[in-house]
């Protein structure tokens, strides 16, 4: 969101909101989730655009809280914005049918790769598409780290500290420490005047997500994929992971490849790279996940667990999120475990490089995306990943010939 598009958003004030049905409201969510590309910035973006300029359906006044508590709440920013939206027009119930509306399109689709996943990976040509779709997702994650660090890093050198912190903890340990997330946002907040003015909102804002951090019980030694288990894990996840989509990234790594071996350094490259050639939220790799390893009850159950969380964090605080928007310590806690986020979405990166990158030309493919995404403004990420998939397969046939 540029000053532009608050501009037009500020220009809309002057004209009265259509009334609109809800079944329309619905059914454009459900579009928005069949063809929505780019990430939870540009899907935040289309909502403003088409809600908020074009149609008139959501005030610019809601649609800033809406953006606002996104950013406040852990979990995936686009979905969250949408639930506050229907929230908006209808209530609990409005909030509970835009986010199934929302999120069920790509789920499907993504429901469909794992099927073709399961049944056809082993083919050799498979194994080569996902040989050059895995460097291309290395370089889109080392970009998104980049355009983080502009945008949320800013020019505070406390904030970059805590960056380079997390990416180096998380490059070293190759999994996230959550205590280490909710430290960053106790600093900032305290450096924010927190001892100053600790009321009753700012205590429990902030203890709230910390009980998560600090006291969601680890796991002694590696669980058995079921279905509880699958659903737990992830529900950790949606409720502990703040930042873009790809903040979960380094958790889901830490969790299912390190602790508990659910899937291979491979099959998680895949997960990522399944998610960012569907439309949607980033997040719902996890669906591709919980196929993997618990069939398609393990789908539903992650795909449940992750958004299940973000959900509650809008419909329970909704009805009093304007009291508290403003307060400085919350946002200030907030700008520590963005910070901390980008910081292991860095170290993720190295980390999940190491694997992919593992010859010449899995180095070319990763140099290629970030050169195409570095000098094409918008570049379609899904259609650089396919491309660098016909690449590895261009590349695997021609060594086996």
């Amino acid at each position: 969101m540029d000053d532009a598009d608050l501009a037009r958003g500020e220009a809309t004030l002057e004209l009265p909101l259509v009334p609109v049905a809800p079944w329309r409201l619905y059914l454009y969510f459900l579009r928005l989730g069949a063809t929505g590309f780019g990430g939870p910035i540009a899907l935040a973006g289309f909502m403003q655009r088409d809600l908020v300029e074009h149609r008139r359906w959501i005030s610019p006044e809601d649609y800033r809280d809406g953006l606002a508590l996104a950013q406040l709440a852990p979990g995936p920013l686009a979905a969250q914005l949408a639930m506050y939206l229907g929230y908006v027009h209808g209530g609990v119930a409005g909030a509970t049918l835009v986010s199934l509306a929302f999120v069920l399109p790509s789920f499907l689709m993504v429901w469909g790769l794992s099927v073709a996943y399961v049944r056809f990976g082993g083919l050799a040509w498979m194994q080569a598409l996902f040989y050059g779709v895995g460097a291309a997702v290395i370089g889109i994650i080392a970009r998104s780290a980049c355009k983080l660090t502009r945008l949320t890093l800013r020019r505070s050198a406390m904030l970059w500290t805590i960056a380079a912190v997390m990416a180096l903890t998380t490059a070293w340990t190759e999994r996230e420490i959550a205590w280490l997330f909710v430290l960053a946002g106790v600093v900032t907040a305290l450096r924010a005047g927190w001892w100053r003015r600790p009321d009753a909102s700012v205590v429990s804002g902030v203890s709230g997500v910390g009980v998560v951090g600090l006291y969601a019980p680890a796991a002694a030694g590696a669980l058995a994929p079921t279905l509880p288990n699958v659903f737990w894990l992830f529900a950790k996840a949606g409720a502990f992971v703040f930042g873009s989509g790809l903040a979960i990234v380094p958790f889901l790594y830490g969790e299912l490849v390190q602790t508990h071996a659910w899937l291979s350094d491979r099959q998680f490259l895949d997960a990522v790279a399944v998610a960012m050639i569907t439309p949607g939220p980033v997040v719902i790799t996890v669906a591709f996940i919980g196929y993997l390893v618990a069939g398609p009850l393990g789908a539903a159950a992650a795909a449940l667990g992750v958004f299940l969380p973000c959900y509650l964090f809008v419909v329970i605080p909704a009805p009093f999120y304007r009291r508290i928007a403003g307060n400085r310590s919350i946002k200030a806690f907030v700008d520590g475990v963005t910070a901390a986020a980008t910081g292991a979405i860095a170290g993720a990166a190295f980390v999940l490089g190491r694997r992919a990158l593992v010859d010449v030309a899995t180095v070319f493919i990763f140099a290629a995306t970030l050169a195409v995404l570095a000098k094409v403004k918008k570049a379609p990420e899904p259609l650089v990943i396919l491309a660098a998939g016909v690449v590895g397969v261009l590349i695997e046939t021609s060594g086996a010939t």
